[in-house]
């Protein structure tokens, strides 16, 4: 049997996966996360198979929480997004899948599977995106310009929340999220907040999902 904890943060995207998932006659739901620290959190202690991720959650996105785990457990990445800076990205830190969610049906079925394999599934569509991307000079990632922890500071000032916030989450001091605020800023070369957030979003530092 195959155990799997599915991460996202739509109740009603996430209770519709475990409906799926629990249908097949080899795969088991043994855990819910809403948000990627809980996601993190839930992989640590519950040591599943495979991890079904939101690449857009609150806190920690997909990317972010994927990182974390390292080689814990097979991750199955879904997102709205068919960029290949993303694709390309996700793959780079080991997820063992990247699933559309307009085709999450028995696709996602097979990733599981594959994924518990050993083995990498990608959406039809994807490959040829990546193809693409790799015969592009153009395309590039600054992905690796910011350290984890910065991102996360990223991740959290985008989705809204102030220095003293944002210490109380990642339970540092403010004085070191205004240290890490700072150096985001030098490193991606803008002088204020709202510029920050702009390029932050544009490179795909952060995962936002249309409508947020």
């Amino acid at each position: 049997m195959i155990r799997v904890v599915v991460a996202d943060d739509h109740e009603l995207v996430r209770k519709g996966i475990c409906a799926l998932l629990n249908a097949a006659p080899d795969i088991i739901v043994i855990g819910e996360a809403s948000d990627g620290q809980e996601a993190v959190t839930l992989i640590e202690e519950e040591k599943p198979d495979v991890v079904i991720m939101d690449i857009s959650m609150p806190r920690l996105d997909g990317i972010q929480a994927t990182e974390k785990v390292g080689d814990q457990t097979a991750v199955v990445m879904l997102s709205m997004h068919e960029d290949d800076m993303i694709v390309r990205r996700v793959l780079q830190i080991g997820a063992r899948g990247f699933i559309l969610k307009r085709a999450v049906t028995e696709e996602l079925l097979l990733a599981v599977r594959s994924a518990a394999r050993g083995e990498t599934f990608l959406s039809p569509g994807i490959s040829q995106i990546l193809i693409n991307s790799y015969g592009n000079p153009q395309v590039d990632s600054i992905f690796d310009v910011l350290t984890p922890r910065e991102r996360e500071v990223l991740q959290l000032i985008t989705e809204g929340n102030t220095n003293s916030e944002i210490a109380q989450i990642l339970s540092i001091s403010s004085k070191t999220v205004e240290k890490h605020r700072g150096s985001c800023m030098s490193k991606l070369g803008v002088n204020d907040l709202a510029s920050l957030i702009r390029i932050a979003i544009k490179h795909r530092l952060v995962i936002i999902e249309d409508g947020r």
